[in-house]
C-alpha cells in the first residue's frame, strides 16, 4: 500500500454515488464505522449523544452505524458507560438519537452486541460476575439470547431506524460460536467445522429477519481476526469461506461487514480481493470494506501511542471501481472530524489530520 499522499484522491467523485438495497436509500457510499465511546452514563444514550451522531450526520456521512449497544442478556456488557438497546430508558434516548440524525439528513443503524467472554477489566466492569458464552449457554439460554436480539430487531424498527447491524466479529459472542478455540459444544450449536458452528449466527439471523420483516436492511459484521488473535482465520480457505457465508446469506443478512485491519490486505492466496471482495463474490451480497481507510496506520496501533497520517483514497476507489465492495465504512478520521465526508467531496484535503492517541478521547 504506497497511496501516502491525501492530495492522491483521483475519482473519488465514484464513492458519492446514491445507493439503493431493499427499504435503505444512502446518498453516498460512506458508512461511519461502530466505534465503542462509553460516553453513556448509567447505560442510556443522552444529549451529548444525540450531538455527537446529529454531527455526523450534517457533516454528510451516508449511514451511521452506532457503537455497539447491547441486547437483553446476562453477560452482555464488559465496559461501564455503554449504551443499552433494552428498557424504557435507553431506548427513549436512543429514539432522540435516530430523530437527530434524520434531521440531519442521515441514516443509521443500532450495531447489535452481545460481548460474551471477552476480558473483564475489573476497573470498567458494568456486571464483572457475569459471564454467557459458548462453554456455559445452556439451549435455553442460546434460544432466549436468540430471541433477545430478535427483539433489540423489532425495537429497533420501531424507532425508525433505517437498517440494523449484527456484531459477529472480533471474538464477542456471535463470533465465539465461530470459533473452534472458544466453541466446543458437542450439540447442535458447535461441530468441527465453520459450518456447523454457523448455527448460533443463523438463528440470530432468522430471528431478526422474522422481527424486522422483508424489506429492513440486516446487516452482518464479520471478522477473521480476533483481538489478541490477529492472524487467525475463521475460514482458510475460499471453499471454507462459503461453507460459512452462504448459509449466513440465506439466514437473512442483506448485506456482510467484513472488519479488516487494513483494506488493502489480500484475504486468500492468489488473489488480491480483500475479505469483503471475497463476501461479495461468493454470496453476491453488497458488502462493507473497513479498515484504515484515510489513515496510514491501524486502530490497534493507536492505543499503542502511534499516530496516523491522512493516506488518499486512489487504491480504495479503484478497487471500488472494479466491484470489490459497495460501501466503505470510516472510523478513525470521523472521530477526529465529523465533517470528513463533506472535505473529501469538496476537495479540501489540506484540512485533514492526522489521527492521535489523544483523538480516542475525544467526544464531539
Amino acid at each position: 500500500m504506497t497511496d501516502q499522499d491525501p492530495e492522491t484522491n483521483e475519482g473519488v467523485s465514484a464513492l458519492f454515488r446514491p445507493f439503493q438495497l431493499k427499504g435503505l436509500t444512502l446518498k453516498n457510499r460512506f458508512v461511519m464505522a461502530p466505534m465503542t465511546r462509553q460516553r453513556s452514563p448509567g447505560n442510556v444514550p443522552g444529549e451529548p449523544n444525540v450531538a455527537y451522531y446529529a454531527r455526523r450526520a450534517a457533516g454528510g456521512v451516508g449511514l451511521i452505524l452506532s457503537e455497539g449497544t447491547v441486547v437483553e442478556r446476562p453477560g452482555k456488557l464488559h465496559l461501564r458507560d455503554v449504551p443499552h438497546f433494552y428498557g424504557e430508558r435507553a431506548l427513549a434516548g436512543w429514539k432522540q438519537v435516530i430523530d437527530a440524525v434524520h434531521e440531519g439528513g442521515g441514516k443509521m443503524a443500532p450495531q447489535l452486541w452481545h460481548v460474551g467472554l471477552a476480558h473483564r477489566n475489573p476497573n470498567g466492569n458494568e456486571q464483572p460476575a457475569a459471564l454467557e458464552g459458548p462453554a456455559n449457554m445452556s439451549r435455553d439460554d442460546v434460544q432466549a439470547t436468540v430471541r433477545a436480539f430478535g427483539q433489540a430487531a423489532a425495537d429497533a424498527k420501531r424507532l425508525g431506524f433505517d437498517a440494523v447491524e449484527l456484531h459477529g466479529a472480533h471474538g464477542y459472542l456471535i463470533d465465539q460460536f465461530f470459533y473452534e478455540v472458544t466453541n466446543q459444544r458437542t450439540d447442535e450449536y458447535g461441530g468441527k467445522t465453520i459450518g456447523a458452528r454457523n448455527r448460533f449466527a443463523v438463528e440470530v439471523l432468522q430471528s431478526v429477519r422474522d422481527a424486522v420483516g422483508p424489506e429492513m436492511v440486516v446487516i452482518l459484521r464479520l471478522s477473521q481476526w480476533k483481538i489478541g488473535a490477529y492472524d487467525h482465520k475463521n475460514a482458510r480457505t475460499p471453499q471454507e469461506m462459503e461453507e460459512w457465508l452462504l448459509p449466513l446469506a440465506e439466514a437473512g443478512a442483506d448485506m456482510f461487514h467484513m472488519s479488516q485491519r487494513h483494506y488493502w490486505e489480500p484475504e486468500f492466496a492468489g488473489s488480491d480481493l480483500n475479505a469483503a471482495g471475497w463476501a461479495k463474490k461468493i454470496t453476491g451480497k453488497p458488502t462493507i470494506t473497513v479498515g484504515s481507510v484515510g489513515l496510514s496506520g491501524d486502530f490497534m496501533a493507536a492505543f499503542a501511542g502511534e499516530g496516523s497520517a491522512p493516506r488518499g483514497l486512489g487504491e480504495l476507489v479503484g478497487r471500488f471501481e472494479r466491484g470489490d465492495f459497495d460501501l466503505v465504512a470510516v472510523g478513525r478520521s470521523l472521530l477526529n472530524d465529523p465533517a470528513w465526508v463533506e472535505k473529501i467531496k469538496t476537495g479540501r484535503t489540506s484540512e485533514l489530520q492526522p489521527f492521535t492517541k489523544e483523538s480516542l478521547g475525544q467526544y464531539f
